[in-house]
């Protein structure tokens, strides 16, 4: 009995440990004259530079969620930036504002591209991060912006969309993607129907991309967030989250960066 209460009390001052190690701090970042409203996480204890990570949001904002992902990837051995692209760091707390929001950046890619390459530009400064050695993740409405943001030729190691939106805004090109992409959908989202799935698929096979595409059977939309089944109920939204493909999705995304950047401290 004493070796298991030992044993317990290790790991609970280990796991109280590695979080104290992790840091996360309030950024503010400028585009046009718009002030973005970022979060940046690290681990203080590792010395060395590391590769950096962008978290882009789903279509609620730059919220806590955002925060988690980008708190989790600094406890992997990254510098995450959860990033802003709406602006002000301004959330939605209903789908009607949510949609409006990410329509607004959606529609014009200029804007979009100068938001998210201004934060980009922030993580690939700072004191932690190895330059040039960045890589983006995003869900739902940010799955979208980091697949669009591979198919612009944006100088990325590698994205990776969690039910992320698939239709290009503008359709990927031979030779213009420099990053690895990586997607994880559910084969029952109707955000992201098996015709769009396919159509993504057809895209970067034609544009000669080097992807891997996850669909999880009998699994919707939204299914890394644990709010979103609350979500769903309140909004009368096809939101539901799966446990298994959260945990399975992110140990997939732990491989992906290891495949990218080498296995981190």
């Amino acid at each position: 009995m004493r070796k298991l209460l030992f044993l317990l009390a290790t790991l609970i001052l280990g796991a109280t440990a590695a979080q104290a190690r992790v840091v996360g701090e309030e950024v503010v970042y400028n585009d046009n004259g718009v002030a973005m409203k970022g979060f940046l996480a690290y681990d203080k204890n590792i010395k060395t530079k590391r590769p950096g990570v962008l978290v882009v949001h789903e279509w609620w904002g730059h919220n806590d969620y955002a925060r988690k992902r980008a708190l989790m990837l600094a406890g992997m051995g990254y510098t995450a930036l959860a990033v802003d692209m709406y602006g002000d760091g301004k959330t939605a707390d209903h789908p009607d504002n949510a949609g409006k929001f990410a329509q607004e950046v959606a529609k014009n890619m200029p804007v979009a591209k100068t938001r998210f390459e201004a934060a980009m530009k922030l993580l690939d400064r700072h004191k932690s991060v190895e330059s040039g050695r960045i890589a983006a993740i995003g869900y739902c409405f940010g799955g979208g912006v980091v697949l669009n943001m591979a198919r612009a030729g944006v100088d990325l190691k590698g994205v990776a969309s969690f039910h992320g939106s698939l239709p290009p805004l503008v359709a990927a090109e031979k030779g213009k993607v420099k990053a690895k992409i990586a997607v994880f959908t559910g084969a029952d989202d109707p955000m992201a129907p098996k015709a769009q799935v396919d159509a993504f698929a057809k895209e970067m096979d034609q544009a000669g991309v080097e992807y891997k595409l996850v669909s999880y059977p009998g699994v919707k939309h939204s299914f890394t967030n644990p709010d979103a089944d609350a979500y769903g109920k309140k909004f009368n939204l096809p939101l539901a989250y799966n446990a298994k493909a959260d945990k399975d999705s992110w140990k997939q995304l732990d491989e992906f960066l290891v495949e990218l950047f080498g296995k981190r401290e």
